[in-house]
């Protein structure tokens, strides 16, 4: 009998057989730690997103930076986003058991209840708005903090995700809150800047995500969530794809054109920008495993860019 047999039959057995089998996965696999509690947050993708929180925010400074409201924001910021991730996998704990890559989490396999990661979850969002909030004397980044939480906890996690191929979509709007929190808190206004910061962060993640989704294809299909390339094939989803790395390109050279970062960055993003339009379209000649490590490539081609270009937001930021 396979995993997903295994949760499935679990599942179904009446309330006090299924606490106790739950008791017996915990004792097996042993007490609950601080480093469970940790990956609950997924911190690479607190890590990730708080990186490009650390580059808005230094856009905004032009160098002249307040360390201490610099070390609130990115707290703030890291609480709201671990808030959400907690949420999600709250929310997720049934499909996660789907999973291969995801069935041995928390969750899934029966070691901590539902109620704890919920609460825990709650108390990480709240404690990351007042952070925002009182800490980094921002009510503006607290409040677009609360909007990018609802966002991907109920609209994105709790009914794109689990009804429809937009899911992706809608959830690059939570996923592009992190940089104009930081933008955010130190302007205390949504200009332009913030605007172009938003823009990057949201056009970057669909092909981040889609190269990801064609890689792990079936375990998606078999989890039922309504992925892009599950319903729709890896034709449009490469097209969908190229559409948003193609858009990429002119809003990094608008970051330089309208003097928040300098040439440098309009040098390296467009370079990095065109050889993922390159790639992007190379994989429609791409078939069976082919495409799947294509898919791979372009994934770690996408974390690379990110990575490169958020760090070369800090130091070619235009000082004042």
């Amino acid at each position: 009998m396979d995993n997903q047999a295994v949760y499935e039959n679990l599942s179904s057995r009446e309330s006090a057989g299924a606490d106790s089998i739950e008791a017996e996965l915990r004792q097996a696999s042993g007490p609950v730690t601080l480093k469970d509690f940790y990956r609950l947050v997924k911190p690479g993708i607190i890590y990730s997103n708080l990186m490009t929180a650390f580059a808005g925010y230094w856009v905004a400074a032009q160098w002249d930076v307040d360390w201490i409201h610099l070390i609130m924001t990115m707290l703030g910021t890291a609480l709201v986003m671990a808030g959400g991730t907690v949420l999600n996998n709250y929310l997720d704990r049934e499909m996660d058991a789907k999973m291969e890559r995801t069935q041995n989490r928390l969750l899934p396999s029966g070691r901590i209840s539902p109620n704890v990661v919920l609460w825990y979850g709650i108390v990480l969002g709240l404690i990351g708005l007042a952070v925002l909030y009182f800490g980094a004397n921002s009510p503006l980044a607290c409040l677009i903090g609360l909007l990018g939480l609802f966002l991907y906890v109920w609209l994105y996690t709790a009914w794109f995700k689990r009804t429809s191929v937009w899911s992706t979509f809608v959830g690059a709007f939570s996923g592009a809150t992190p940089p104009v929190i930081g933008y955010c808190a130190v302007s205390g206004t949504v200009d332009l800047g913030a605007i172009l910061l938003f823009l990057f962060l949201f056009l970057w993640q669909p092909p981040h995500f889609w190269a990801l989704g064609i890689r792990r294809m079936e375990e998606y299909r078999n989890a039922g969530f309504p992925l892009l390339p599950v319903v729709k094939g890896t034709y449009v989803t490469k097209m969908s794809m190229v559409r948003y790395v193609v858009l990429l390109v002119p809003v990094t050279v608008m970051l330089t054109a309208f003097g928040y970062v300098g040439y440098i960055f309009l040098a390296v993003s467009t370079i990095l920008g065109l050889m993922w339009v390159f790639m992007s379209v190379k994989g429609f000649q791409a078939t069976g495993e082919a495409e799947v490590m294509w898919a791979k490539r372009m994934f770690l081609f996408s974390l690379l860019y990110l990575t490169l270009l958020s760090v070369l937001m800090v130091v070619d930021t235009v000082k004042l």
